[in-house]
């Protein structure tokens, strides 16, 4: 689409200005960019002219984060005990769903309601559940025996939380429990330190990401608390 425009810093704002692709414009500015560090470097131009023209902003997305209160919509509309257990799961511990396909039944412990996961780098770690979720996973265990904790592929649990999904009108993906995760704890007064333990993130930057939704008015509500004489 940048062909016919004068590859001067004029040009190019012309022709960024003339998009209307919101945050993808910035991937235009990239590859325009590239192009002139290469004709700059190969001695086709004199001056770099992408040295004169600004980075297109790029708005930062409030992705959904799945709630207390959708949680418990969530577990009303699951269609069985399994599903239950995948949805609880998910929220308690902001499992991938990687991770929460190779769960074992012997991965779990009882005693400090935690399990053993296989994260990023193929090390091991630990996630946390809810005794809320220990009571599913204790009769879903008792009648279903598998490898693994539910059988199940990713493509199969995404599969199963899109029908979920439309049944109850809001998105409920695996992100958007990791989401909730990290956002559940943050406003019950967590550390991001603690949070990005707890979630298996490589760093703090990472959790910052998925609290995005975080608000004023829910940081006040933590303040009145901590603050109460």
């Amino acid at each position: 689409k940048f062909v016919g425009y004068p590859l001067t810093p004029d040009g190019i704002n012309e022709f960024l200005h003339s998009l209307d692709c919101g945050n993808a414009k910035h991937s235009y500015y990239r590859a325009i960019r590239a192009l002139c560090i290469w004709l700059y470097r190969q001695g086709y131009l004199k001056e770099n002219p992408i040295r004169l023209v600004d980075s297109p902003y790029v708005a930062k997305k409030i992705l959904p984060s799945v709630t207390e209160e959708q949680l418990r919509i969530l577990l009303e509309a699951a269609d069985n005990l399994r599903d239950r257990c995948i949805v609880g799961l998910l929220f308690d511990s902001g499992l991938r769903l990687s991770e929460l396909c190779a769960i074992k039944p012997s991965d779990i412990d009882w005693s400090t309601n935690t399990l053993k996961v296989v994260v990023k780098g193929n090390r091991e770690a630990k996630a946390v559940f809810t005794s809320r979720t220990a009571i599913l996973l204790r009769e879903y265990l008792a009648s279903n025996g598998h490898d693994s904790l539910f059988g199940m592929k990713p493509r199969g649990i995404q599969d199963m939380l899109t029908r979920l999904s439309q049944k109850v009108g809001f998105p409920c993906n695996a992100h958007s429990f990791r989401r909730g995760f990290a956002c559940y704890l943050h406003k019950r007064g967590l550390s991001t330190l603690s949070i990005m333990n707890l979630g298996r993130w490589s760093s703090l930057d990472m959790v910052t990401r998925y609290t995005r939704s975080i608000t004023f008015d829910d940081c006040l509500e933590l303040y009145k608390q901590v603050t109460k004489s």
